[in-house]
């Protein structure tokens, strides 16, 4: 049964529910020891009795434990089962990059540098200490009311020496399909450099609001990215420095050794815009029929994962 206002999880009260995933609620709480206010993530019954979910979870909360920087969400406490599974997390005043995004279209060149340097920095903490978000999205970047930026929702970070979690539900294993990298959509784990893919889909979104993808559904979309090159950011905002070309071909490669090494690398470039190169003139030209028929086979398994989650659900 869903939480109400007033209800109580363990020394928690709740105040309000804040979102809904396919597989969490998010609410709002406040300790009735102390006072503090907290977000309380809490699985949705479904996905509770999950036993790989269930040890996914722990692992978020392991995560959010762990880590320790001003640009990520601090986990306050370990999952427990008095009454329910659930952790609780710092509460963060401020509004989602999304919402952000939606009020005002795109975002000046200015802040859009501010905001992917912040993640910069996020992200290098992040991959020096062993894990990628994986599923890096302007929902899950947080614009706090001091005008510093936060990274939360580690649902299906990975860490180093963990082992491989595999939850029956596409949007969890793999990321979400604007933002994912094209060896996440072939199957691979992803790694950092994975992270600095989605950044790059969000620099566009912050410069144009337009994404350099697209397609009717999530399989067209995740599927143009494997058969063409983003579409040019100066096609999609003419007014943007000629730098930013360079810049966003590089962190949307469809060969991830050919993107930026790590963060730094990244943020080095944002903070020296007149060091960056020109960039190679590149069309969305079509693939010869080899190429297409090999990107037909990359996505086959993917085609077969959802036609079995279709005959599952409708039988």
């Amino acid at each position: 049964m869903p939480l109400t206002t007033g209800d109580r999880l363990d020394h928690y009260r709740i105040s309000e529910k804040i979102a809904d995933t396919a597989t969490s609620s998010i609410y709002k709480g406040s300790d009735l020891e102390t006072g503090q206010t907290v977000a309380l993530k809490v699985p949705q019954t479904e996905a509770e009795s999950d036993i790989v979910f269930y040890d996914r979870f722990q692992r978020e909360a392991e995560i959010g434990r762990e880590l320790d920087h001003p640009g990520v969400v601090k986990v306050i406490t370990e999952p427990t089962r008095p009454s329910s599974v659930y952790f609780a997390m710092e509460w963060v005043e401020g509004t989602s990059l999304r919402k952000l995004l939606h009020r005002e279209g795109k975002l000046s060149a200015e802040q859009t540098t501010r905001i992917a340097l912040a993640l910069c920095e996020v992200l290098a903490y992040l991959h020096k200490n062993g894990v990628v978000h994986r599923d890096l999205k302007p929902e899950n970047v947080v614009m706090c009311a001091d005008q510093t930026v936060k990274l939360i929702d580690f649902g299906i970070a990975a860490k180093a020496g963990a082992r491989r979690l595999t939850f029956g539900k596409l949007s969890q294993v793999m990321g979400t399909a604007d933002y994912i990298s094209p060896e996440q959509v072939k199957g691979q784990r992803g790694d950092a450099r994975s992270d600095l893919y989605a950044l790059g889909v969000m620099i566009v979104e912050m410069l144009s609001g337009q994404m350099p993808f697209r397609g009717g559904n999530p399989l067209a979309i995740m599927n143009d990215r494997l058969l063409n090159d983003p579409l040019p950011i100066e096609m999609l905002n003419p007014d943007v420095a000629p730098y930013w070309k360079t810049i966003l071909q590089k962190l949307l490669h469809r060969d991830p050794r050919k993107r930026y090494n790590s963060a730094a690398d990244l943020a080095f470039d944002l903070e020296n815009p007149g060091q960056v190169r020109a960039a190679t003139e590149t069309t969305r030209k079509p693939l010869s029929l080899r190429a297409l028929l090999f990107s037909a086979l990359a996505l086959l398994p993917m085609t077969v994962f959802f036609m079995l989650l279709y005959v599952a659900r409708h039988q």
